[in-house]
C-alpha cells in the first residue's frame, strides 16, 4: 500500500522534484527520472528477482530506488530537454547538478528517520541501534555521513562555484564536480555502510555502491579536465 511509504520519503521526493522543476524546467521529462530510478535498482541490485516477476518493477511503493539508476534517468531527461529546446546539454546539466545535493540530503535524512540503510557495527561513541536491525547492535549512522558529504558539503561547494566563480561559463565543470564529489563521498561512506545482505562478495572487498561510484568519479574528473576556461580578451 502507498501509505506504507514513510512520510519523510514523500517529503524528500517532493522537494527534489519541486527544485528540479523550479531550477531547470524539466517538468515534461520527470517521468523519465522515476522510470530510470527504478530500472537502475532492477539492473544493478536485484535483476533475478525482477526478471522472475516483471510486474513487480512497477510496485514503487515497495521501495527499490537507486541513486545510480536515478542518474540514468536524469541524464536522459537533460539530454532530451536540451535537444528539444536547443540548449547546451552540459550547461543544463550544470544548472541541474546544483540542486541534486539538496534532494540527496533530504533523502538520506529520510533514510535515517526510517531506520534503513544503516551502517556497519561499531563501538564509536555516536553509534546507534536501529529498530529494523535484526541483530540490534550499535552501528554507524551512515545515513548522516552521506547527508553531510553528498548533501550539505557538496551543495555548498557547487553553489559557491556557481555564484562566486566563473564556473557557469565552463560547460560541464559543475557537472564534473558533482559526479566526482558524489563518487568520492559515496565510495568513502561505503566503508561504514552495511552492505546489502542479498548481494554477493565482490573483488577487492568492494561494495556495489563503490563499483558504481568509482566510474562516476572518473567521468566527473574527465568533465572537469575538458571544461575549458572562458576565453580572455583578445590582445
Amino acid at each position: 500500500m502507498l501509505e506504507s511509504v514513510p512520510f519523510w520519503m514523500w517529503i524528500a521526493g517532493f522537494l527534489l522534484i519541486a527544485l528540479a522543476y523550479w531550477f531547470s524546467g524539466l517538468s515534461d521529462d520527470l517521468q523519465l527520472r522515476t522510470v530510470h530510478r527504478l530500472l537502475g535498482y532492477v539492473l544493478f541490485y536485484k535483476p533475478s528477482d525482477y526478471f522472475a516477476d516483471p510486474l513487480s518493477i512497477f510496485a514503487i511503493w515497495q521501495g527499490g530506488m537507486s541513486f545510480h539508476g536515478g542518474l540514468i534517468g536524469v541524464i536522459a531527461a537533460v539530454a532530451l530537454f536540451a535537444w528539444r529546446r536547443g540548449v547546451h546539454p552540459l550547461s543544463l546539466g550544470d544548472a541541474f547538478a546544483c540542486t541534486v545535493p539538496i534532494g540527496l540530503f533530504f533523502g538520506r535524512i529520510a533514510n535515517f528517520i526510517n531506520g534503513e540503510l544503516y551502517g556497519r557495527a561499531t563501538d564509536v561513541p555516536w553509534a546507534m541501534v536501529f529498530p529494523a536491525d535484526p541483530r540490534q547492535v550499535p552501528r554507524h549512522p551512515s545515513q548522516l555521513y552521506e547527508a553531510t558529504l553528498e548533501g550539505a558539503i557538496l551543495f555548498a561547494i557547487l553553489w559557491w562555484m556557481a555564484f562566486h566563480s566563473r564556473a557557469l561559463q565552463r560547460p560541464g565543470l559543475l557537472t564534473g564536480v558533482f559526479l566526482t564529489g558524489y563518487g568520492l563521498a559515496r565510495t568513502m561512506v561505503e566503508l561504514f555502510r552495511q552492505p546489502d545482505p542479498f548481494l554477493p562478495a565482490y573483488p577487492l572487498g568492494l561494495t556495489m555502491g563503490q563499483m558504481l561510484s568509482i566510474p562516476l568519479a572518473l567521468v566527473g574528473l574527465f568533465l572537469i579536465l575538458r571544461a575549458r576556461p572562458p576565453a580572455g580578451p583578445a590582445r
